[in-house]
């Protein structure tokens, strides 16, 4: 999953995600696992307007790992 969030193709994509990551994986259980890799799976376009909040996020998505995505005070520039 390391390698998916920090290789999506564009480095604004790779920080937002990647560091996302970084930042919360290791107190993950699985639900969240999975909820991670299906969240890597959608476009990378989708997941930066949820995580700025220019588009809705889908409802499967919602709860409080979308809003710790939200935050966005995992990424270090």
């Amino acid at each position: 999953m390391k390698f998916r969030a920090w290789h999506r193709g564009t480095r604004e994509a790779d920080y937002m995600i990647g560091g996302y990551f970084d930042a919360h994986h290791a107190g993950w259980d699985e639900a969240a696992m999975l909820w991670f890799e299906a969240l890597i799976d959608e476009d990378d376009v989708d997941v930066m307007a949820w995580a700025l909040g220019t588009a809705p996020a889908p409802e499967r998505f919602h709860g409080p790992m979308l809003e710790a995505l939200q935050r966005i005070d995992y990424v270090r520039i």
